[in-house]
């Protein structure tokens, strides 16, 4: 069958069109997962454990009257830091095997502004001093004296952050001298809080005391972003807790936002961080039953979820609607 000039050239074109278009065409995304909740167009917060509730219940006034996800993060996760009974936060903090209690914060907004303080000591409100980074100064993170400086400088006040219980504790830890955390108490260490506001905006926050009877000077995951906490506005937020170290390794709150970008539900994405978290501890001969690691995640559309390495691990969730603790779904159940 003979075949005109014009046709071939015609036909060679489409050809050749179909392959260069097959050669840059970037691999489909996933099929969006069912998400484990979703509250679209509506201000909602969540945060990891327990008291996480009050937490919630603190930034939710802030929401509700219309205020921004920024103020009501930090709002939230005050509360926990001025708890003397809450032993991984803050003031009552347990401490590093010094007998010293030093608090790591950081703080993310919507804009990509950031804030982060590591290793300070005698502060109470170390996630105000985060955002006091962030508004205040040329950089993103101060640690140690200087962060306790720069607080001063601020108008914050020195105090004791060592409370009897914890103090007992340290000098009971002091006669074995073990540093054996032990999993979903010792080394859940942390509350990470993500909202989003009636405008559409999200911010996260993230606050800890760090893992109990510490070598000075030890920094986990919360106080840097991308580790503890990572916020993209146009994509959405997420905020680990548990053993920092494993967090790091995998940068796992920019994980998680970057799966979700690709099309992943919030509780897939963490799945699949916890997975890698997993992965890791395998490859180097480690027994997961040593250690926990949590993500929770929440979209731009209000969907979230979240997902850890043994069961153990709880979030607060509070809406308009509702106020409830959930049970994070995981990959190992330890009796």
């Amino acid at each position: 069958m003979k075949i005109s000039r014009k046709k071939f050239i015609h036909s060679s074109l489409i050809a050749g069109s179909a392959l260069g278009l097959n050669a840059c065409v970037w691999p489909a995304k996933p099929e969006k997962n069912k998400p484990s909740g979703s509250i679209v167009n509506q201000p909602i917060v969540l945060s990891t454990w327990r008291f996480g509730i009050e937490a919630n219940a603190e930034a939710w006034k802030i929401l509700s009257n219309g205020g921004s996800a920024l103020d009501a993060v930090e709002a939230g996760v005050k509360v926990p830091e001025a708890d003397p009974k809450e032993r991984s936060v803050g003031y009552g903090g347990r401490p590093d095997r010094e007998g010293i209690v030093s608090l790591d914060a950081c703080i993310m907004d919507h804009l990509g502004n950031i804030g982060s303080v590591v290793c300070l000591e005698n502060i109470k409100h170390a996630i105000s001093v985060a955002r006091a980074v962030m508004e205040k100064t040329p950089h993103v993170m101060l640690a140690g004296k200087g962060a306790q400086q720069f607080a001063l400088e601020q108008g914050f006040k020195l105090e004791n952050l060592l409370v009897e219980e914890s103090k007992k504790e340290w000098e009971e830890w002091l006669k074995k001298n073990e540093y054996k955390p032990i999993a979903n108490i010792e080394n859940h260490d942390t509350i990470g809080m993500l909202a989003l506001d009636q405008f559409g905006n999200l911010s996260g926050a993230c606050t800890t005391s760090g893992m109990a009877f510490k070598m000075r000077g030890r920094v986990g995951d919360s106080p840097i972003i991308g580790a503890g906490l990572y916020i993209d506005n146009e994509v959405g937020g997420a905020t680990a807790t548990g053993h920092g170290e494993e967090v790091i390794r995998i940068a796992g709150s920019s994980l998680v936002v970057e799966l979700m970008r690709q099309g992943y539900s919030p509780e897939n994405a963490c799945k699949e961080a916890v997975s890698r978290v997993v992965n890791l501890m395998n490859r180097r001969n480690k027994n997961i039953k040593d250690i926990q690691v949590g993500f929770i995640a929440l979209n731009k559309a209000g969907e979230y979820g979240s997902y850890c390495v043994q069961n153990g691990f709880n979030y607060a969730l509070k809406t308009s609607k509702e106020e409830v603790l959930i049970d994070a779904p995981f990959h190992t159940k330890i009796s």
